[in-house]
């Protein structure tokens, strides 16, 4: 036996069996399951968080995108009263734009009618000037050269007749 004591293999054996037996009496088994335990538990923790912010942060998305589809609706609700804003200003435009044209038309055609009627009466007026300054001519020129009008002469002949 004293042969087996001198062997190496057999005191790093003791060595092993006592040195397990001195953590196992200072109880650092359980300390390890205790350190693994906590960090599991904090793991756990930490993913127990984790799926509370996904959940909020998809909440949060989900929130986000009811308000983009509302934005985007409103936009689009804008975009159409604006349109439909520019086509009544437009048609109202064109409508304006008509009837001031046909005032102007009307008032340029009473002008003209008005222009006609005087420059007519202008006209008239000339030519009964002119008809005027003609026949004193021609009667002073009668009178002058005669010393009576034959038909201021034929005139009295037929009043007499008349007469008679």
């Amino acid at each position: 036996m004293e042969q087996y004591l001198q062997e190496a293999e057999l005191w790093v054996a003791i060595g092993m069996v006592i040195l397990f037996a001195a953590l196992i009496w200072a109880k650092v088994p359980g300390m390890a399951m205790k350190a693994l335990d906590d960090r599991g538990a904090k793991i756990q923790a930490e993913l127990d968080e984790a799926l509370h912010l996904r959940q909020e942060a998809q909440t949060l998305l989900a929130s986000i995108k009811v308000r983009r589809e509302e934005a985007e609706a409103l936009a689009a609700e804008m975009i159409a009263n604006a349109q439909a804003d520019v086509a009544r200003m437009g048609a109202e435009a064109a409508v304006k734009l008509e009837e001031t044209i046909k005032r102007r038309q009307q008032m340029a055609e009473r002008k003209i009618a008005i222009a006609e009627a005087q420059a007519a009466a202008d006209v008239k007026a000339a030519a009964a000037d002119l008809a005027a300054q003609l026949a004193e001519g021609v009667l002073t020129a009668r009178l002058q050269g005669l010393t009576s009008d034959p038909l201021v002469d034929r005139a009295v002949s037929e009043i007499a007749g008349k007469l008679q």
